[in-house]
């Protein structure tokens, strides 16, 4: 891991989803905030605006939330002063990120690993494997990029297997069901289909963000390589990424607890549709058939939006500029799965994700 930044201030930054840099460097006086320096690349008429949002925040309490904060800033903001890139609530964030000394991006030497197709309760395992190595400080922070071995739906950790899933429809087209162990719905997976990529993160990486404000903050790389490759995407809360011609992919996170309650990690992971079998789907998906019964199987293929058809790309060539889109941002060198970290996960793929008792732990 590289030198954090040493300075009197505490100091934070926070990228606005769809938007500008925010930096905050601020220092913490018996309780209360002073020196407020607000500081980034975005956009801010009238100049005076600056020192308003400065001083807005200045003496406020130390433990006021990033909602207050924002509020603060909204009350002081001259009468018809412009944010371009910059929103009140992004300044009152960062403020909190500041505070809570999270780290950023560009403070870590990022690993990414992308090996050959596995089976799907192998990919479960290997997200707790090597998250819980990331809480030990065992393995930097992780891009993993999957490669599916077999058709699959992957049910999210408190999802009924019964509500969600035709076991005869599962049965007809080969599809194995495996749980994972984030929430959120159902993945309808089909090799070459889809891109799936896992992010292992420290804790520290999100810590000052909301539940919700953690998604976007983990998917904004995600949004600037879908720009470099021609898509206008966005995040849409709480878990999904959209463009204009529908939803494009889904997120689900689980954090992980550091011992003895310390520095933990958060397992961040997207699936995005890139040519998805909407017939078989919604045969496999009792879910996906129920939302797209009344509508007919064109409009369930409108429903996966597939990344094949807005890019005019082959999916490796996407997997590879989005990797390259993520090393130029924040630098990424090449890793693997270690043989320890493989034995570990094939014994919980085994004892954990590939036995009946977990996969129906919700009937």
């Amino acid at each position: 891991m590289r030198q954090q930044r040493k300075a009197k201030a505490v100091h934070g930054e926070y990228k606005v989803p769809g938007g500008k840099l925010v930096v905050v460097d601020v220092d913490v006086e018996e309780g209360v905030l002073r020196h407020v320096r607000v500081a980034g690349d975005f956009f801010l008429e009238p100049d005076e605006a600056l020192d308003a949002v400065n001083g807005a925040l200045e003496g406020a309490p130390a433990d006021t939330d990033a909602a207050g904060l924002a509020a603060r800033v909204e009350a002081a903001l001259p009468a018809g002063t412009v944010m371009y890139g910059l929103t009140s609530e992004g300044v009152g964030i960062a403020v909190r990120r500041a505070l809570a000394r999270a780290t950023d991006w560009t403070d870590y030497d990022w690993q990414l690993i992308h090996e050959a197709p596995q089976p799907p309760a192998l990919h479960m395992a290997l997200d707790e494997v090597l998250t819980a190595e990331v809480v030990a400080g065992r393995r930097p922070p992780t891009l993993r990029v999957w490669e599916w071995g077999s058709p699959a739906v992957i049910i999210g950790s408190f999802q009924s297997l019964r509500n969600e899933v035709d076991p005869d429809g599962a049965a007809r087209h080969g599809v194995e069901v495996v749980r994972r162990i984030s929430g959120g719905g159902a993945m309808f997976v089909e090799p070459g289909n889809t891109i799936t990529y896992s992010l292992s993160v420290p804790e520290s990486l999100v810590q000052g963000l909301s539940f919700q404000d953690s998604y976007a903050y983990l998917d904004d790389w995600v949004l600037g390589a879908l720009g470099d490759l021609g898509i206008r995407a966005w995040y849409q809360p709480l878990n999904d990424i959209a463009t204009d011609q529908g939803k494009i992919a889904g997120a689900a996170q689980k954090r992980m607890v550091g011992p003895g309650g310390g520095p933990g990690a958060v397992l961040h992971h997207v699936t995005m549709s890139y040519d998805i079998d909407a017939d078989k789907m919604v045969e496999v998906l009792r879910i996906g058939r129920e939302k797209l019964s009344d509508k007919g199987t064109k409009s369930a293929k409108k429903r996966v939006d597939p990344l094949r058809r807005q890019t005019g790309l082959p999916r490796e060539a996407v997997i590879e500029r989005m990797i390259e889109s993520f090393r130029a941002r924040y630098g990424l060198s090449e890793g693997k799965v270690t043989d320890e970290e493989m034995a570990r996960a094939e014994e919980l793929a085994r004892t954990k994700f590939g036995s009946p008792e977990w996969t129906a732990r919700v009937p």
